[in-house]
């Protein structure tokens, strides 16, 4: 069971672009709702976890309503904004201060007072002292207590969040264990991720799986914006099922939103464990299908293929059509493919044994022993022989390899030696990556028998100290002879080499003969 059923739930309601991503965002403290100045960006219900005075609580944003809007998507909207409201324990009425009341105002307002639920009204983007006269004007709704505040600048949320909670229990904190007990430490979900092109199937999926209509379906694609994640327990195990925006190709996004949600995809395929590519069987396996499933496979996220709508396929033939898929997306040779409905949900009761069993492998891991065992005799082509192997990590499972020559493998020696750990270990379901190193030798640049290189000395030579040594001899330099000086008197006088000796010497005899004289 999910924490969020045992919270209170607080809903924030409002007609479209008067702030409640932002205030959705400001509560939770999070960037999970997308934030535009385009109206109607929100179409699902967004949840999160929130928490002030001791008091954890959650907080649940919906779509902009126009309750007289009879259009397919703002009906869905209207209808998912009412399943939040049925199991609200407060109710936030947003409503941009900065605008006149208007008759949607009004509308909602009567809506939500026939509900008999805690209410309040957030007069939103008040964000100085000198827009607080605005407020007064929205109390001709009826609505109290009405409290003044900006979601963008965090001004006055404290004081509303005080009248939110003061009814909430406050938070059970875990009784403390008894001395030699362990805490049984709870199993995280798996978190899956559903991918894939625009009008797939996607979110009908995920409405298969839960049991309910929790995400917005209809035949418009591009009508998920907002990442919807729900909980589901099933045989013990928790998942975690994330429904992501359909991408498209980058020529064909423009609007602001549909770049953020593209983004947000993005980021939630490096969140998952596993990855669910949904794919249409009526059209077949297409490049943008193949661009897709390669975001999570340069992420290391183990991926199934999902082939929606099978129930519709002009040629029912599951080897013919799954040939064709693996020409396509030769890189994913390693994923599990199923064949379903989601309308129907035939097949869809398929998906979470292929599920637990990519995030079992994509978490395993393989001693050390183990793997040099694998690794003793094994030849790589061309003529490569592996010295020492390792696991470093998981998710994906991550190999470093030492191999006998110093060269990078060639990619068809690690394709092989990557085909041959799936034969040996397992690792279906998940990508393998492999890293090379090369073991540093010390003796490397050294010829036999040769010794290594002495390090130079320091060749500054300091000046002597007159110092007094214990005998009571002088440490000063010694005085030079006569001959000495007049040897180096000589050499300075006649420069240097082999002239200037000849030259000292003739000049010596010269004097000698004058002192006889």
């Amino acid at each position: 069971m999910a924490e969020t059923d045992r919270l209170p739930s607080v809903v924030i309601v409002g007609r479209p672009n008067v702030g409640k991503s932002t205030l959705f965002n400001a509560l939770t403290g999070t960037r999970r709702s997308i934030v535009g100045d385009e109206p109607g960006i929100t179409r699902d219900r967004i949840g999160g976890i929130a928490e002030h005075a001791g008091k954890r609580f959650e907080i649940i944003d919906t779509g902009g309503i126009i309750t007289d809007d009879h259009a397919l998507i703002p009906t869905q909207i209207l209808r998912q904004a009412h399943f939040a409201l049925d199991v609200a324990a407060h109710i936030i009425f947003v409503i941009d201060g900065r605008s006149e009341i208007t008759s949607a105002d009004r509308e909602l307002a009567q809506m939500l007072r026939k509900l008999n639920k805690p209410l309040l009204l957030a007069v939103n983007k008040i964000d100085t002292e000198k827009n607080e006269h605005l407020v007064d004007e929205f109390h001709n709704l009826g609505i109290a207590p009405v409290f003044g505040v900006s979601a963008e600048h965090r001004v006055g949320l404290y004081e509303m969040l005080d009248y939110v909670v003061h009814t909430f229990p406050s938070t059970e904190e875990p009784e403390p264990l008894a001395e030699g007990e362990e805490a049984v430490k709870k199993t995280p979900p798996i978190k899956v991720s559903i991918i894939g092109r625009p009008n797939v199937g996607k979110s009908t999926l995920i409405n298969a799986i839960l049991g309910e209509e929790r995400a917005i379906v209809s035949p418009v694609a591009g009508t998920t914006r907002d990442v919807v994640d729900e909980h589901i327990t099933l045989k013990g195990v928790d998942y975690l099922f994330m429904d992501t925006a359909g991408i498209r190709r980058k020529g064909k996004t423009h609007l602001m939103a549909e770049k953020l949600s593209v983004v947000m995809a993005r980021r939630h395929i490096r969140m998952a464990h596993v990855v669910l590519l949904v794919m249409d069987a009526t059209e077949g396996p297409l490049g943008q299908d193949a661009t897709i499933a390669g975001y999570a496979h340069e992420e290391g996220r183990a991926l199934i293929v999902v082939v929606n709508k099978w129930d519709a396929a002009p040629d029912r033939n599951k080897a013919k059509f799954e040939e064709e898929l693996r020409d396509e997306l030769k890189f994913l040779e390693y994923a599990q493919v199923a064949f379903i409905s989601a309308k129907t949900g035939s097949g869809v009761g398929q998906l979470f044994e292929m599920i637990c069993n990519a995030h079992k492998w994509s978490s395993h891991r393989v001693g050390t022993g183990e793997l040099n065992r694998f690794s003793t005799g094994l030849t790589l082509e061309p003529d490569t022989r592996i010295k020492y192997i390792t696991q470093a990590s998981i998710r994906p499972p991550t190999f470093i390899v030492f191999p006998d020559k110093k060269n990078d493998l060639h990619f068809s020696a690690e394709r092989q030696l990557i085909n041959r750990l799936r034969r040996a270990f397992g690792f279906q379901g998940t990508p393998i990556v492999i890293k090379t190193k090369f073991a540093a030798n010390p003796f490397e640049g050294m010829r036999r028998n040769e010794a290594p290189k002495r390090p130079p000395r320091n060749t500054e030579q300091k000046s002597p100290k007159r110092t007094k040594s214990t005998t009571g001899e002088s440490n000063a330099p010694k005085q030079t002879s006569g001959k000495a000086r007049a040897t180096r008197t000589s050499s300075t006088k006649f420069g240097t080499g082999k002239n200037a000796a000849r030259k000292a010497k003739s000049g010596t005899v010269r004097n000698k003969q004058k002192t006889k004289k």
